[in-house]
């Protein structure tokens, strides 16, 4: 069931620099405070010209982006936004399909629906059931029936296939043909406990999930279905909470968020190596008492989001000792999930209350040594870059190996700085 009518408020009035706006739902005074009311999953669409948020209480709310504040505050609904009743709690949620970023995805995609409308979003529910939503009617398409316990996170490869993945509660992921409607699906099972999060490589080629209890961290193939490994490290926590992952945009850097009952910290690995290159907790013991709740790598791979329960948001650049950015600490934001704008620029973050807040992202040029590397890492392995006869120190900042040594350079200087 969709609706036009307004569900949130637009505020203007920003508490923190670094926050463009905020969306506040719009709840009978019975429902205020109750549980089932908290923003799991955000997401912007492909284009960035729409914005979703799981709003709580089974409601999911679409908006057109950028957001127009004067029409907020007046009220008016004629942008085309969209509210979605799902009848569930709402837990994941993702559009799709992402558009291809080379041109054997682009002859992938060609099974894409296409016109202007053809826009989906699935919403994965707390029953497990997976509706598909064509946004621009307003219309249910079909639902998607087989997991057994609470959808937790959803996304479509970025090779423009529909193809869904779906990750849940009942310890599976599965991959879901949506131009059979869900009829041909692949299973992928091998988890001991609950699937906190799950993501994709840029080249479609690997998935990564990460366990809530079971600290497992596994790479699945995408191309057979298969198991490829778990990834562990000597972890120094002995009792931990996986909670979030993300691959880098170029596939060849995989971030996991942990935490445990008083400490978080972020493990960065090569994927195809199954080698932890660093552990920010290592370097920002600063930082490490709250939960971690989601992290994402920007578009163009300079900066990793970080979510907790103390701070709406928290902006890293791997190597740096640093933060490069991160909000005012506000006991009321305890956010859940986040969300960069496809361009760059804003991140979008969810909190338990049912909100959303949009931040100013850092922007940087990215330098063309960096460039470089996202282009050859996006379809080059680890193990062929190693095999080239290349200079040490190429070698290792093309595989992200300076990485640590960058850290460690960091920290030298900063307690030189701190003694002087």
């Amino acid at each position: 069931m969709c609706s036009t009518e307004s569900n949130a408020q637009l505020q203007t009035a920003p508490s923190d620099p670094a926050l463009l706006l905020e969306l506040k739902t719009r709840r009978p005074p019975s429902l205020l405070e109750m549980a089932g009311c908290e923003t799991w999953s955000v997401d912007f669409s492909p284009d960035g010209a729409w914005f979703a948020w799981s709003m709580g209480h089974g409601i999911v709310w679409v908006v057109a982006w950028p957001l127009d504040s004067q029409e907020g505050q007046d009220g008016e609904t004629d942008r085309g936004d969209k509210s979605f009743s799902c009848g569930h709690p709402v837990w994941g949620l993702a559009f799709g399909p992402r558009p291809p970023k080379s041109a054997a995805g682009a002859q992938t995609a060609k099974k894409a629906p296409k016109g202007k409308n053809s826009l989906l979003l699935a919403t994965g529910l707390e029953n497990g059931v997976i509706k598909i939503w064509n946004v621009l009617t307003g219309n249910a398409v079909f639902d998607l029936h087989g997991h057994e316990g609470v959808v937790r996170d959803l996304i479509f490869p970025q090779n423009g296939s529909l193809t869904l993945i779906s990750s849940s509660r009942d310890k599976t992921l599965r991959i879901w043909d949506l131009t059979q409607k869900g009829k041909k699906v692949q299973v992928l099972s091998g988890h001991k406990d609950w699937i906190s999060s799950c993501c994709v490589s840029s080249d479609c080629s690997m998935i990564a999930s990460v366990g809530r209890f079971d600290r497992m961290v596994c790479l699945w193939s995408l191309r057979s279905y298969t198991f490829i490994r778990n990834l562990t490290g000597g972890t120094h926590k002995t009792l931990c909470l996986l909670s979030s992952c993300d691959f880098s945009p170029d596939g060849a850097l995989l971030a996991t968020a942990a935490f445990s009952g008083s400490s978080w910290w972020i493990d960065l690995w090569d994927p195809y190596t199954a080698e932890k290159l660093a552990t920010l907790a290592d370097y920002f013991e600063d930082y490490g008492q709250n939960q971690i709740s989601a992290i994402q790598f920007s578009p163009n791979g300079l900066h990793l989001a970080i979510v907790t329960d103390e701070r709406a948001l928290r902006i890293w650049e791997p190597g740096e000792k640093r933060m490069t950015m991160q909000t005012r600490r506000d006991r009321d934001s305890n956010g859940l999930c986040c969300d960069y704008h496809p361009r760059g620029g804003v991140v979008a973050t969810g909190t338990r209350d049912g909100h959303v807040r949009f931040w100013r992202a850092p922007r940087m040029v990215p330098s063309l040594s960096h460039l470089c590397r996202l282009v050859v890492r996006h379809s080059v392995s680890t193990h062929q870059i190693q095999a080239l006869p290349l200079p040490r120190r190429i070698l290792e900042y093309l595989t992200y190996r300076n990485i640590p040594e960058r850290l460690k350079t960091c920290s030298s200087s900063d307690e030189e700085d701190w003694d002087s």
